[in-house]
């Protein structure tokens, strides 16, 4: 499903941050945005009591409390209240990510050749212990998976990403938690929208990570993407749906 050109200098870009207990780099992760391509930023906070929200704000992000835990809730939260984007980026607040490589993720929307952007970790620069052997095992398995059942060539399911938002309109994402990373990937294909992945840089995360520090929080989202992968495809096939080729 074909989308048309954007004009870049006039192309309104929400940010969408999810954050928990974030103080120690959400100012970093702030301050590294390219402020002549943004449009706003969203600060999807939940329940920090580190200060977070408070700091997110003295930097001029629009902060929104979302008491209900779940990443993809924090998405949704974000995608509900932005201001008229033509286009959204997720981003974490641990700072891993590099926010001024939001460019590398706008272009191919930006130049009309895709419609969601995923930011690959496994084929950027990555500095050494910034993602754990397990949590590269897991990402690669899940991509391979999503590339046998759906036909779509990704390496990582990472959480910077950007879309258009009328193609978000259109998926109608639910999923609150883990699954959100994989759902808009399975659904935009689905539906025929062209995914590309471009590579990022990638460092050690600024505080604890929620899922990925500890084996077992890893093998337990790993577990529930997969399955939810499994799912949509029985599901489509169930209903009819051509597999994108």
């Amino acid at each position: 499903m074909s989308q048309g050109y954007l004009n870049k200098d006039q192309v309104r870009v929400s940010v969408i941050i999810p954050t928990h207990n974030e103080a120690q780099s959400i100012g970093r992760v702030l301050a590294d945005l390219p402020a002549d391509i943004v449009t706003e930023v969203l600060v999807v906070d939940s329940n920090s009591t580190d200060g977070t929200p408070e700091i997110a704000s003295k930097m001029g992000a629009r902060v929104l409390h979302e008491p209900r835990r779940g990443y993809g809730r924090a998405c949704l939260t974000g995608i509900a209240n932005a201001n008229a984007p033509d286009v959204v980026v997720f981003l974490d607040g641990d700072y891993s990510d590099r926010p001024d490589e939001l460019p590398l993720l706008l272009a191919p929307i930006i130049e009309g050749r895709a419609d969601i952007t995923l930011g690959s970790r496994l084929h950027g620069r990555r500095s050494a212990g910034a993602l754990p052997w397990h949590q590269v095992f897991g990402n690669r398995l899940a991509a391979s998976l999503i590339r046998l059942l759906y036909g779509v060539k990704i390496s990582d399911l990472g959480p910077f990403r950007a879309a258009r938002a009328d193609v978000l309109r259109q998926l109608e994402l639910q999923e609150n938690t883990y699954g959100w990373a994989v759902e808009i990937i399975l659904k935009g294909t689905l539906a025929g929208f062209r995914i590309v992945e471009v590579p990022v840089s990638y460092y050690p995360r600024i505080g604890k990570s929620k899922i990925s520090g500890t084996l077992r929080g890893t093998v337990g989202a790993a577990w529930f993407i997969m399955t939810l992968i499994v799912r949509y495809y029985f599901r489509q096939r169930r209903a009819g749906t051509p597999r994108a080729a």
